[in-house]
């Protein structure tokens, strides 16, 4: 054999070893759900769906799915028309504006996530919209549009500028040069921010615990006050539930914007 192949072999086999350990988690969590019992106990001795009937029944988990829904889609909204603006502007702008703007966009990645919450939480209670829908979709926004910011950058950075200069030069305003020239030919990479900032708005927990009411708290947050009362499997169903909403959403993606397509954007 030769020596590249046995590297390529080497290379391939630790790579799906790792992705194999890193996935574990994840099938320990689906396949707790549908124990019998009462506790989170792996293997389970017995499985059953008694714990997703209960899901369809309880009114606090609906409930809270339902949060996570619509701050998921309000944080879609918000951060996939920032990013998006953004990063147009920025490849617009030839001067210092531009080199400024990508750090600052940067800079709610780099702050950890209990400061943002507690720094946020004292920030909507002095403008009365403490435990509000919109509160935790701005926080989460902040996580969101530095993705689809960096996303878009990397697909303008692809982008023929002579579509908009000529739609310009036929006497096309900005708005029309930008849905007419630039967003057909964007439009995945948009559909990419989107998605990814929907599923970092899904998942996040810190910021919105500190947000959060009763009546606006997230599915995390529900799960987290459970487990500390107890190791209750309803949290593995939920959390089967939100990793098979990720994996149909990337699967749509995948799809929509065509995996070659995909690859040579991000790459």
């Amino acid at each position: 054999m030769h020596r590249e192949t046995v590297e390529d072999a080497a290379f391939r086999a630790g790579y799906l070893a790792i992705m194999a350990f890193m996935l574990l988690p994840l099938v320990v969590v689906v396949v707790t759900s549908f124990a019998e019992s009462g506790n989170l106990v792996f293997p389970p001795e017995r499985y059953s769906l008694v714990h997703y009937r209960a899901f369809l029944e309880e009114t606090r988990w609906l409930s809270a799915f339902d949060n996570s829904l619509l701050v998921g889609v309000g944080t879609t909204v918000v951060a996939t028309a920032l990013g998006v603006t953004a990063a147009f502007g920025h490849e617009l702008d030839d001067g210092r504006t531009g080199q400024v703007l990508a750090p600052l966009v940067l800079v709610p990645l780099l702050i950890p996530p209990i400061v943002l919450g507690i720094s946020m939480r004292v920030y909507f209670v002095r403008t009365g919209l403490e435990a509000s829908y919109l509160s935790i979709i701005l926080a989460h926004t902040l996580w969101a549009t530095p993705l689809v910011y960096f996303v878009m950058r990397s697909v303008f950075s692809r982008y023929d500028w002579q579509l908009l200069d000529a739609a310009t030069d036929l006497g096309a305003g900005p708005i029309q040069s930008f849905v007419y020239a630039v967003l057909p030919n964007v439009k995945h990479g948009i559909f990419v921010g989107a998605l990814l900032a929907f599923i970092v708005s899904l998942q996040e927990f810190v910021m919105a615990l500190f947000l959060s009411s009763h009546s606006t708290e997230t599915i995390p947050v529900v799960a987290w006050t459970t487990l500390r009362q107890s190791l209750d499997p309803m949290v593995s169903v939920v959390s089967t539930f939100l990793i098979l909403i990720s994996l149909l959403a990337i699967v749509v993606a995948a799809i929509a914007t065509n995996l070659n397509w995909l690859s040579k954007q991000l790459s």
